[in-house]
C-alpha cells in the first residue's frame, strides 16, 4: 500500500514544498497520498497549488488531499510533518517588544531566552493536542517537527507521549557541515563528522577528511581569511575560543550567550558592514520585521513561484525538482521500509549525552530504519563548551515543566537563568519583564498560577 504523510501547517510555504519536492523523489513514495492541513483557507489553497505544480512537473502519481479538519488529516498517516505558528506577529512582536523595553535586545527569538519560552507556552499546547490525535487516529505514525523552539516543544511531547515516535528536525548541522566544507575547498560528502548538544546549540565534535582532524585547518582560516571570519564573526570568535564549531548562524547564537548582545556598541561590532548581506542585520526584532513584510508579499511570491517560466523548461525544472538536503524525505522513506537512513534529530536524552542532563531534548545522530529509530551514543560533550550547554538544557526542561503544569514562577526562575537576559538585567527587574510579558499573553495562557 502507498504511504500516507500529512503537513500540519501546510500554510509554511518553504518547507510544505521542499519536504513533498523531496519526498517525491523516493520511487516508494512516489505514488503517496499527501495531505495538507491548515487552519488558514487561502494560505492551505495556495499550498495545494504549489504542491500540485510539483506534482504535475515531476509527473508523480501522488494523490493530494486539502483539510482544515486536523483528525481527518491525521487519520492513517505514515508520518507526520509539523510546521505551525502559533499566533500571528500581533502577539508574538511583544516576545521581543517587551524584553527590549528593559534593554534584553533580541533579534530573531524563535529558540530560546524570554521570547522563546513564552513562544513554547503558546505552542506547546498546540503541539500537544496534535499528538493526542496522532495517538488516537495514527499512533505507529512517526512525527517530524520543524517548528521553533524546537528543543522546548519536542522536550513537552516528548515527556507527554513517551509512547509516540518523535523526533526535531533542523538543517543547521548539514548546513554548517556544508559550510566549513567549503572553506575547505570540500563538499559535505567528502566530510566526517558527528554533531551534538542541544537544537541550535549543537557542536560538531568531530570534523575530519580523510580520517584527519580539520579543526586545526579551520582555526588557521578563520584567524588568517577575513572573508571567512566575516561570513560568520559571532560563530567564529565562539569557535576560536570553545575550540569546537556551533551549527547555528550568528544572529540566532548572539542570543544565546552572554557576550554579544547585552551592549549596543557589540551587537554593532558583531554585525558589521564586512559581514556577507545574508548575515549582516543582526537588529532588534529582524525576524519580526521579516514576517511583517512577508505578509504583504506572500501572494505574489508564491503565484510568481507557480507561473515562473523555468516550469516550461525541462532541464531546469528537472533541476527544480532534485533532492535537497533536508532530513525529512530520507527519514520518511526509511520508516516506511526504504533504506536506511542516519541523520541529527532531536530525541530524549536517555544515557546519549552523558554529561547533559537526563531526559532533555537533544540534537544527536539518529539511525532511521522501517518503524525506529536509534539513537547513536555520543559519550560526554567537551568540557569547553558544557558549561553553556548544560546551563541550556536545564531551563529549556525548567520552561517547559513550568508550561505543564502552569507554573508563572518557573517561568520566572527560567528566564532569571537565561545568559543574555542575566547579563543585563537584576532579579526585580526580570520579574518585572517577566510579568508583563505575562499580562500581554493572558488571553493566550489561561490557567497559569498567579505566583510570581
Amino acid at each position: 500500500m502507498s504511504a500516507k504523510i500529512t503537513f500540519i501547517g501546510a500554510g509554511s510555504f518553504g518547507f510544505t514544498r521542499t519536504v513533498l519536492k523531496d519526498v517525491l523523489t523516493f520511487p516508494r513514495l512516489a505514488d503517496a497520498e499527501i495531505a495538507l492541513m491548515d487552519i488558514d483557507p487561502e494560505r492551505l489553497d495556495m499550498s495545494r497549488e504549489c504542491c500540485q505544480r510539483i506534482i504535475d512537473a515531476g509527473g508523480y502519481k501522488a494523490r493530494l488531499k486539502t483539510y482544515t479538519n486536523r483528525r481527518r488529516a491525521l487519520d492513517g498517516a505514515n508520518a507526520v510533518i509539523v510546521t505551525i505558528l502559533s499566533g500571528d506577529t500581533d502577539i508574538w512582536q511583544h516576545d521581543i517588544l517587551i524584553p527590549k523595553k528593559y534593554g534584553v535586545d533580541i533579534c530573531i527569538g524563535d529558540t530560546r531566552g524570554p521570547s522563546g519560552i513564552f513562544r513554547a507556552l503558546r505552542t506547546i499546547p498546540v503541539m500537544l493536542s496534535i499528538c493526542k490525535d496522532m495517538q488516537e487516529v495514527c499512533p505507529d505514525a512517526i512525527m517530524l517537527n520543524y517548528t521553533n523552539p524546537m528543543a522546548m516543544l519536542c522536550h513537552a511531547m516528548q515527556t507527554v507521549y513517551p509512547q509516540l515516535t518523535i523526533s526535531g528536525l533542523c538543517h543547521s548541522v548539514q548546513g554548517t557541515a556544508n559550510m566549513l566544507a567549503q572553506w575547505l575547498g570540500k563538499t559535505e560528502q567528502d566530510m566526517d563528522y558527528v554533531s551534538a548538544g542541544l537544537n541550535h546549540m549543537s557542536w560538531l565534535i568531530k570534523y575530519e577528511y580523510q580520517s584527519r582532524d580539520m579543526y586545526p585547518k579551520l582555526r588557521k582560516l578563520v584567524q588568517t581569511r577575513e572573508d571567512i571570519y566575516y561570513q560568520s564573526r559571532v560563530r567564529n570568535d565562539m569557535f576560536l575560543m570553545l575550540g569546537y564549531y556551533i551549527t547555528e548562524g550568528s544572529r540566532h547564537n548572539s542570543e544565546y550567550s552572554w557576550w554579544f548582545r547585552k551592549r549596543p556598541d557589540l551587537i554593532k561590532y558583531y554585525f558589521t558592514k564586512k559581514a556577507p548581506a545574508s548575515g549582516r542585520d543582526g537588529s532588534n526584532a529582524w525576524l519580526v520585521k521579516m514576517y511583517q513584510r512577508r505578509k504583504q508579499t506572500w501572494r505574489k511570491e508564491l503565484r510568481d513561484w507557480i507561473n515562473h517560466p523555468d516550469w516550461s523548461d525541462p532541464a531546469k525544472t528537472a533541476e527544480r525538482l532534485k533532492r535537497g538536503n533536508e532530513y525529512a524525505s530520507s527519514i520518511v522513506n526509511a520508516w516506511t521500509g526504504g533504506e536506511t537512513y542516519t541523520f541529527h534529530g532531536n530525541v530524549p536524552n536517555h544515557g546519549v549525552i552523558t554529561n547533559l542532563p537526563q531526559g532533555a531534548c537533544i540534537e544527536v545522530p539518529v539511525v532511521a530504519r522501517r518503524r525506529r529509530l536509534q539513537t547513536v551514543h555520543v559519550g560526554d560533550l567537551p568540557k569547553s563548551v558544557l558549561s553553556l550547554t548544560a546551563l541550556t538544557a536545564n531551563n529549556e526542561m525548567l520552561a517547559v515543566e513550568g508550561a505543564l503544569k502552569k507554573d508563572a514562577r518557573m517561568i520566572y526562575q527560567a528566564i532569571a537563568y537565561d545568559p543574555l537576559t542575566a547579563a543585563v538585567l537584576s532579579l526585580p527587574e526580570i520579574k518585572k519583564m517577566t510579568m508583563e510579558m505575562f499580562a500581554k499573553n493572558k488571553k493566550y495562557l489561561p490557567g497559569f498560577k498567579s505566583n510570581l
